[in-house]
């Protein structure tokens, strides 16, 4: 049971890293409100790369619970990591 919550706490982490770094990019490097942005990502279908451009901050979560030796949940970010690049997969298709 304690390696699902660690799985679980890795999961958390990886979607929190990944909603956090994509507000940072929005909030560095565009002119636009949260708002404007999104709509103007979803308008020109780019909204695949603002979440993979957020999803770069997971490589520090991922490396940092390694460091520690925190294996499962690094397993945990990974399966965060994995179900963003499908969302991104699923924008890029449909």
């Amino acid at each position: 049971m304690n390696r699902k919550k660690e799985v679980i706490i890795g999961f958390l982490v990886g979607i929190i890293a990944n909603t956090i770094g994509t507000l940072l990019y929005i909030l560095l490097f565009s002119e636009l409100s949260i708002a404007e942005t999104y709509k103007a990502a979803v308008a020109q279908d780019h909204i695949g790369s603002l979440l993979a451009l957020g999803a770069l901050l997971n490589l520090a979560a991922f490396f940092g619970f390694l460091k520690l030796k925190r294996n499962h949940r690094a397993r945990g970010v990974l399966i965060a990591t994995m179900l963003t690049a499908f969302i991104i997969l699923y924008y890029k298709v449909f």
